[in-house]
């Protein structure tokens, strides 16, 4: 399928396919929905403690940039896993200017690691951020327990349904430790009926610019 470069709202890029219309990321800012989501109603909740995150769809890698960023804020020391079925071409990711936007040149080295990594080996990124990027197909995940929290970042309900599934959902439960949490930037009805399905307590937050609402799982 077609992909190009376009300019979200608040001046972040991210790549759209063409023939779904549909973008990595909100095109009302790619960076503010990051943040929003995945930081403030996710990352934010841990302090003080090694935790493991778990992404689904590490896509072009600015929720992993970002949370390297952050996690000194709070003194994390991150595992970081991010799974991937169509990974980003290297030439693509020469054309997204998060850091730039971020203002956090002293991570243009750790955004440029992040992506030539090796598939299925841990690296360490940084004294205190390890990666694992896994290529593989969301509903062959089999991690039991082993997560503190997931960013739930799959394309939408629109047009990939069967990732919001509760067959998919069962397998988030299940990977996430006791006490875990689950954020996305998805709110429909079916989504949260999923969720709740499978175990999952449900809430819904403010969504990020351009959405009304968003949705945090907790396995309790």
């Amino acid at each position: 399928m077609k992909r190009k470069i376009i300019t979200t709202g608040d001046g972040s890029k991210t790549i759209q396919i063409e023939e779904w219309n549909e973008q990595y990321h909100s095109k009302h800012g790619a960076v503010q929905e990051a943040y929003h989501v995945f930081i403030k109603h996710g990352l934010s909740l841990f302090k003080d403690e090694p935790i493991s995150i778990l992404e689904i769809g590490f896509g072009t890698g600015l929720n992993a940039i970002i949370t390297a960023i952050e996690a000194p804020k709070s003194n994390l020391n991150i595992n970081y896993t991010g799974v991937e079925a169509y990974p980003v071409a290297l030439e693509e990711v020469s054309q997204l200017n998060y850091v730039e936007q971020l203002k956090a040149k002293d991570f243009e080295d750790v955004f440029t690691k992040m992506h030539k990594a090796n598939w299925e080996v841990n690296e360490e990124v940084l004294p205190y951020f390890n990666l694992l990027k896994r290529e593989q197909n969301f509903l062959d995940i089999t991690d039991k327990e082993a997560y503190n929290l997931i960013y739930f970042d799959a394309f939408g309900a629109r047009v990939q349904p069967e990732l919001w599934t509760e067959d998919v959902f069962a397998i988030m439960y299940n990977a996430l430790k006791t006490n875990g949490v689950l954020v996305t930037y998805a709110a429909k009805g079916s989504v949260r009926r999923a969720m709740l399905a499978v175990g999952f307590k449900v809430e819904r937050l403010p969504g990020p610019p351009g959405k009304r609402e968003m949705l945090r799982a907790s396995k309790l």
